[in-house]
């Protein structure tokens, strides 16, 4: 279980949600955007994960900045996409995603390519 909420606060009182939740709803719909290879780990996940340090975000992190929800993905594109459109895309992705879960409306999207997936079968 999160240790970590987003706090929203509404005229009858507050709703609390987990980091994790809003985490795998935005990892759900960038994975679903059409150009996305893939999420991408940052530098260290896989070291951490094998010293047991369970609870690392692997590219993907959700958090509330100064009451503004803010998510920072870290993503690869499928080779021959226009890597700024699928950007983009993801960039709507997520905001859709977050503003259905929660009704914010004005969350920071950092989008971060890192590298590009070549289709196995052209290799």
């Amino acid at each position: 279980m999160a240790d970590n909420y987003i706090t929203i606060h509404d005229k009858n009182g507050s709703i609390n949600i987990s980091e994790d939740v809003l985490t795998e709803m935005v990892r759900n719909s960038i994975l679903e955007t059409e150009g996305v290879a893939g999420i991408s780990a940052v530098a260290g996940a896989e070291l951490a994960e094998l010293i047991g340090i369970k609870n690392i975000n692997k590219g993907l992190n959700v958090y509330m900045n100064e009451d503004v929800i803010t998510a920072d993905a870290v993503i690869n594109v499928k080779y021959g996409c226009n890597i700024l459109n699928v950007a983009r895309k993801v960039q709507e992705a997520v905001a859709s995603s977050i503003e259905q879960a929660t009704g914010e409306k004005n969350a920071c999207i950092n989008i971060n390519v890192s590298g590009v997936e070549f289709d196995k079968k052209s290799v």
